[in-house]
């Protein structure tokens, strides 16, 4: 079975998304997870699966799941339970790894853990190929490519709302390490600071924001020569997310997007330059499948620069990744550049 995708957590809200995609494209698919009914119910819309269940509890059930593909997608947090099991079974069995966690810890974990183990086997090993992490990652290293040394970059995420899903509440409830910023070269415990006004581009607007490290802190700190980096959250998502009752996300078009939209502002300084990127879209979960299948198409198109732990502002060309995604699921504006005195 030739391009054969195995994704886990399947049946997920995020990982409905990139199934859908990659069925779109005609990948053959083996849809897996713990719960073997619910990829029942799945694969009635999706009938030319293949569904293995397995149990990250299992060692020998996941590498049955994945023994027939080339890449398996983890798409079931919290990742800092989920990556150490599906990474083992990728190393058994030679296939690259593809996850979407949030979680400096877990992206650490697996950078610690895995980079050696991936090198030797030859495989691919990238976390966080998702809203966040992995499109703050590329926009940050689109932006400086030319640099040899970077000052400052900060992230600003502006959100109109946030309705989480189930599996981003148990991610929080799981994820109880300190955050971490990146300071004078250096991993340092997040400061309490003030918040502040930002303007972002309509139709999010003034918002105040945050600091909120997440993990773009980790995967842009990996390869990029770069003093300081800060993101920064707008308080209003925040504010939904630790509400107990804000309703899950609730799909409103064709593509089962919320209503939700956000807008990713990245900055970057060198001396007294300042460079500024900025990404807009619909639905932070849905914009993570087109991320997530541009990596597969490039892994399995051979446009990879190395293997091992890496991730994908690294191992690929960032301006034609950025490229190649379309309007209606991402819109990138053009860089702009100023000086600062």
């Amino acid at each position: 079975m030739k391009n054969t995708i195995a994704i886990y957590g399947a049946y997920g809200h995020t990982g409905k998304f990139i199934v859908a995609e990659l069925y779109r494209l005609g990948y053959p698919l083996i849809l897996s997870g713990r719960d073997y009914e619910k990829l029942t119910l799945l694969h009635q819309y999706y009938p030319e699966t293949i569904l293995k269940a397995a149990d990250i509890h299992d060692s020998e059930s996941l590498d049955t799941a994945f023994s027939k593909a080339k890449i398996v997608i983890n798409c079931a947090g919290p990742f800092l339970d989920t990556a150490d099991p599906i990474i083992q079974s990728a190393l058994r069995l030679g296939i690259h790894y593809i996850d979407l966690t949030a979680e400096q810890k877990s992206v650490l974990d697996i950078f610690e853990q895995f980079s050696d183990p991936a090198k030797l086997a030859e495989i691919l090993v990238i976390p966080a190929a998702a809203f966040y992490g992995g499109l703050g990652d590329l926009l940050s290293t689109a932006i400086t490519q030319d640099w040899d040394h970077i000052d400052e970059i900060n992230l600003y995420i502006g959100l109109d709302s946030w309705h989480p899903t189930k599996g981003t509440r148990l991610t929080g409830d799981r994820n109880h390490y300190t955050r971490l910023t990146l300071k004078n070269d250096q991993l340092q415990e997040l400061q309490p600071a003030t918040p502040f006004k930002w303007n972002f581009k309509n139709p999010i607007g003034i918002k105040e924001v945050v600091a909120l490290p997440l993990s773009e802190i980790i995967t842009i700190s990996r390869h990029l020569k770069v003093s300081t980096i800060n993101t920064y959250l707008s308080q209003n998502s925040l504010d939904d997310l630790r509400n107990t009752a804000t309703p899950e996300p609730k799909p409103t078009d064709h593509k089962n997007r919320s209503s939700q939209h956000f807008c990713l502002e990245v900055t970057a300084t060198k001396e007294n330059i300042k460079r500024t990127i900025i990404a807009q879209g619909q639905d932070i979960y849905a914009v993570t499948a087109p991320l997530v299948v541009e990596t597969v198409n490039r892994i399995l198109s051979g446009k990879a620069k190395k293997t091992g732990v890496t991730t994908i502002g690294e191992v690929f060309d960032t301006a034609d990744f950025l490229k190649s995604l379309k309007e209606d699921d991402i819109t990138i504006s053009t860089i702009e550049e100023s000086k600062l005195n």
